[in-house]
């Protein structure tokens, strides 16, 4: 019998992609796409899709069933941003979705979880500079908040129940397929499309403020390899990097392409969330224990958003 995915949260910016992905390289048959909302055209026409919600368990518990689901990868969440707006609803959303899924397998339903935490978990105390895989985690925002405890309660089920349960913290995410999702780092998103539709882009945060990032790529590639990786017998989240840069330093890539680009500066409420988050990323564990290691750097990455934008329409 086929190893079954089920991708919950597909129609979302990693979400897209990843099942796009799965589905290249294990036939569009043995990966099920779910989502509260149809996705694109191209997620849509390339197998199957239900529609669910996240935070029903019966009717998560009935697709595993109807496709004879082994892997699920929860994909599911309010972003930072979104989060702040309505907490309660993101907290309702981010946990009730896991724990449903961490129940399901340990009935035996699934064998292999993903579940994506996020440097959100870190918070103004934690070292900024090569944030460590162990250190101090005090974040200030729900979606934080939200990661940091559900990082708990996979390491919980991991322990008590032999949960196979996997994590990575994400970085800001970039991709030119799928619009982001309301979170903090979405900036390294818009400016590129801003440059090409009006030559111009208005920053929500500061010139100088540096995060972690990573182009969609890298991302979906460190997924699939830890999935399928041997992995040490206790949980953890590990820490991933690829590249971290600032407004400014993007800003310039851009102008290397196209020399007219301008940017300002106008922080507002995202900026506070920005500064709780680290500058840089040490994921020496993620290396050592299955050998992660990305490949796009900030100019290849605008290189391909830009042309693959311009090809998409998007004018300059």
């Amino acid at each position: 019998m086929n190893n079954i995915k089920l991708i919950i949260g597909a129609s979302g910016q990693i979400g897209t992609e990843l099942t796009l992905y799965l589905r290249q390289i294990h036939g569009n048959s043995s990966v099920i796409a779910s989502d509260i909302r149809e996705g694109n055209i191209e997620l849509m026409q390339s197998g199957s899709f239900e529609l669910l919600d996240a935070t029903d368990k019966n009717s998560i518990k009935t697709i595993i069933e109807k496709y004879h689901v082994s892997e699920v990868y929860l994909m599911a969440a309010m972003l930072s941003v979104t989060a702040e707006e309505h907490p309660k609803k993101a907290w309702d959303l981010n946990m009730n979705s896991l724990l449903h899924i961490l129940e399901l397998a340990k009935e035996g339903m699934v064998k292999k979880v993903f579940w994506p935490s996020s440097i959100a978990v870190f918070g103004k105390s934690t070292p900024h500079i090569n944030t460590p895989q162990k250190t101090i985690m005090e974040p200030t925002t729900v979606y934080g908040i939200s990661k940091l405890a559900g990082e708990r309660w996979c390491a919980y089920y991991k322990n008590k129940y032999n949960v196979d349960i996997r994590s990575i913290r994400y970085p800001g995410i970039i991709s030119w397929k799928t619009k982001p999702g309301g979170g903090t780092t979405d900036y390294a998103v818009e400016i590129y499309h801003k440059a090409l539709s009006k030559g111009s882009y208005d920053c929500f945060l500061a010139k100088d403020t540096r995060l972690p990032m990573m182009y969609m790529d890298d991302a979906v590639a460190a997924t699939v390899k830890l999935m399928s990786a041997d992995l040490p017998k206790t949980y953890i989240s590990y820490n991933i990097s690829a590249i971290n840069f600032t407004p400014n330093e993007i800003a310039k890539s851009i102008q290397l392409h196209i020399p007219n680009f301008e940017i300002s500066y106008s922080p507002d409420f995202r900026q506070e969330i920005a500064d709780s988050w680290p500058e840089s990323i040490n994921d020496s564990q993620a290396k050592k224990d299955w050998n992660w290691k990305p490949v796009f750097s900030l100019e290849k990455m605008t290189t391909i958003m830009l042309e693959s934008l311009e090809k998409r329409n998007v004018k300059r």
